[in-house]
């Protein structure tokens, strides 16, 4: 392989979380601060936390259905299991996290932040990241069926042995994305996969759609 064509890697490194405080039954706020704080099958189920910060923090089985998470922020946290039929986080930040196992089903992140992000093995009915700024992000064996990447800005993003159903990338802009090992039934906004980098396979099954999205006709 030529290595000038390589696409640049992620930037992630692990987190690490000393001195942790557990804490059984939190009181969940909106707007408030949470720092430094373990949380082992709480349940967060329809609490209002638009605007919350988590920093430092740790999530083992956490429930966020029909949580509202718009605006909130997490820095340097680990979510493990996390549940959510319904999860609601439009334009919130996310840095220097890792996601385990993700159940997930709507999940609405739009016009999100997102900055050296992992996610590892899940599976998500729906994520929504439209509109949204990604960074270093790596999503590992996961199954998807819908991510919406739609006018999305994507750089350093990488889906690696992932099954994704339908996969929009309309009015996309992305760099060094690369989509190789993972499977896709279907992609819509073909124009948007610019600044991909897909694998000799998966160009093959893309023919016919691209040839479709240019007007070409195989004869």
């Amino acid at each position: 392989m030529d290595h000038s064509t390589t696409p640049s890697q992620p930037r992630i490194s692990p987190i690490t979380l000393d001195g942790l405080r557990d804490d059984a039954a939190p009181d969940f706020q909106r707007g408030e601060r949470y720092d430094g704080v373990r949380l082992n099958r709480a349940d967060a189920d329809g609490a209002e936390l638009s605007g919350a910060d988590f920093i430092e923090c740790e999530f083992n089985g956490v429930s966020f259905n029909e949580a509202q998470l718009r605006g909130a922020t997490f820095r340097d946290c680990i979510l493990n299991e996390p549940y959510a039929p319904v999860f609601t986080a439009a334009r919130s930040s996310w840095r220097e996290v890792e996601i385990s196992n993700p159940r997930w089903g709507s999940a609405e992140m739009y016009e999100g932040t997102w900055n050296s992000v992992k996610i590892d093995g899940g599976k998500l009915d729906f994520l929504n990241l439209r509109g949204s700024k990604l960074t270093d992000v790596v999503i590992t064996g996961c199954i998807i069926n819908e991510l919406d990447l739609g006018s999305c800005t994507a750089t350093r993003v990488v889906l690696k042995d992932c099954t994704v159903g339908t996969l929009d990338v309309s009015g996309a802009r992305l760099k060094d994305v690369d989509l190789r090992s993972s499977d896709f039934r279907m992609i819509n906004g073909l124009g948007g996969l610019s600044g991909a980098v897909v694998d000799d396979y998966q160009l093959s099954l893309l023919a016919p759609l691209l040839a479709g999205h240019l007007g070409i006709r195989v004869i």
